[in-house]
């Protein structure tokens, strides 16, 4: 891998206080100062490198928004907005190898990397007695959970990845120009990585909801084996059902909530979530709702980014989902020309609406990185794909009834795998999934060329030429400069 950009960042660094709780160590913040043979020998600075390697999910631009555009952008579901050319790149599926977004991405998911791999080697070497045996197994739990739940970022958008889990501590070109991994060897390391976790790690870490949401737990290390067992390209639907089923049936209690307390505000931490980045709003704030939500509520009349897409809407409507319709968008005027809705200046235009508390330009609004109700539709598409279509009707029966919609009316095999997938879509759109679920169901192609997307300033059709190739975002040229082993992906 080259890591000469990754390792620029700074370890994390010793605090001088008194051993804490593990709650307590969440508001422990990291200091960039430290060296990687001062910063690892009390109990404190364990918990503090922790922190610090927790952090890239409220730190970096791919976990508060970027995500978005791999995933929805990129897909039916949303267009690009804004003034960016790099992100109509991710709209118009005719990204390049150059495109700063895709850099930045890969180099944010690679510090994070970085960041567990250091706390994985350096936290069992410390001898300090007010760290437990029973706490550095945790520790380093949590360390793998984090690892792994970046690589399965770079595995999905990327393909194969160059593949580190050590700290590298040398820029000698045989130590750092490492080719990439196969997809099959990422998606292996990602399980042992979750395997191991999921074994170390408790249900939960008392009753606190704060914490419990915070941190990687059994549930969370599940969860994730559950998605990863259906994406990996040889899937097997059979563990993602067992591990679906553990968390359903987890100690931790996660339980669906009424839909709109998802994303009001008030209910963060819910029985719902399993894992969400934490946002104060002060120290640790959300900057991307000012980027996306109307005027009335950000103060400024500049064009947003990311607009929902009129095929969305439309999926909606002809569902009949009102609820759900009305957590992901709100339609207000815009002061701007849209292109897809309104040829005309103070035309109506939907803006995202799953993250809106704003206050100063700062925000407490988070996305989900794990929530059952994502889990439920996972197995829902487990149990169809083994053959129980009935039971999967069961289990998408129990979202559709949340938004307020009849049962089903899919009952063959063929017809189930549809409604799980846009099932997906209607409860999960502006999450981070659709793009995945399109090439988990082999869609994307179809998809996307059947599009009819016109720009109503030009009157044009959008040509998406979608090609089989495009699932994979390029391999950023930066990396492929310093890295001569790094190969570019077919297409690019």
């Amino acid at each position: 891998m080259t890591t000469t950009y990754i390792f620029r960042y700074a370890l994390i660094a010793a605090l001088a206080t008194s051993a804490v709780s593990c709650k307590k160590s969440l508001d422990l913040q990291p200091i960039s100062d430290a060296t990687v043979n001062n910063s690892y020998s009390t109990a404190t600075q364990a918990e503090a490198a922790l922190v610090g390697a927790y952090n890239t999910f409220t730190s970096s631009d791919y976990y508060i928004w970027d995500n978005i555009f791999t995933t929805d952008v990129r897909s039916d579901n949303h267009y690009a907005g804004g003034d960016n050319p790099d992100f109509f790149q991710y709209d118009n599926l005719n990204l390049t190898a150059t495109n700063s977004k895709v850099y930045g991405d890969w180099s944010n998911l690679y510090n994070g990397i970085l960041k567990a791999n250091t706390v994985i080697q350096r936290i069992p070497l410390i001898t300090d007695p007010a760290l437990t045996g029973a706490r550095k197994a945790q520790i380093v739990g949590e360390a793998k959970f984090l690892r792994a739940y970046h690589y399965y970022q770079l595995v999905k958008n990327w393909g194969g990845v160059p593949l580190v889990t050590v700290p590298v501590t040398t820029t000698e070109p045989a130590d750092i120009n490492t080719p990439p991994a196969s997809v099959a060897e990422v998606y292996n390391q990602i399980i042992t990585d979750l395997t191991d976790a999921a074994a170390a790690l408790p249900d939960t870490y008392g009753s606190d909801a704060s914490v419990n949401k915070a941190r990687a737990t059994k549930g969370a290390a599940n969860a994730l084996l559950a998605k990863v067992y259906a994406q990996k390209p040889d899937r097997d639907y059979a563990k993602v059902l067992t591990y679906a089923d553990a968390v359903i049936s987890s100690p931790a209690n996660y339980a669906l909530v009424t839909y709109s307390d998802l994303f009001d505000g008030n209910h963060f931490n819910n029985a719902e979530s399993i894992l969400e980045a934490q946002f104060n709003g002060t120290t640790i704030g959300n900057w991307s709702p000012s980027l996306l939500l109307p005027p009335s509520i950000t103060n400024t009349t500049w064009r947003k980014f990311i607009t929902p897409s009129q095929d969305l809407a439309k999926a909606f409507d002809a569902e009949g989902d009102v609820v759900r319709k009305n957590q992901t968008m709100l339609f207000e005027t815009a002061p701007w020309v849209d292109e897809y809705w309104s040829a005309k200046v103070n035309g109506s235009v939907p803006f995202p609406y799953k993250q809106r508390n704003l206050t100063n330009g700062n925000s407490t609004s988070r996305q989900y990185m794990l929530r059952l109700g994502d889990i439920i539709l996972m197995k829902a598409e487990a149990l169809n794909a083994l053959g129980r279509t009935s039971e999967a009707a069961t289990a998408l029966n129990l979202i559709r009834k949340r938004a307020g919609l009849a049962n089903t009316t899919a009952s063959t095999q063929a017809e189930m795998t549809l409604a799980v997938e846009k099932e997906r879509r209607l409860e999960l759109a502006q999450e981070g999934q659709r793009w995945d679920d399109l090439v988990r169901y082999g869609r994307a192609e179809t998809v996307m060329n059947a599009l009819n997307e016109v720009n109503l300033v030009t009157g044009q059709k959008v040509n998406y030429n979608m090609t089989k190739e495009k699932e994979l975002l390029p391999i950023p040229q930066t990396e492929r400069n310093r890295n001569p082993a790094l190969t570019q992906n077919p297409g690019y």
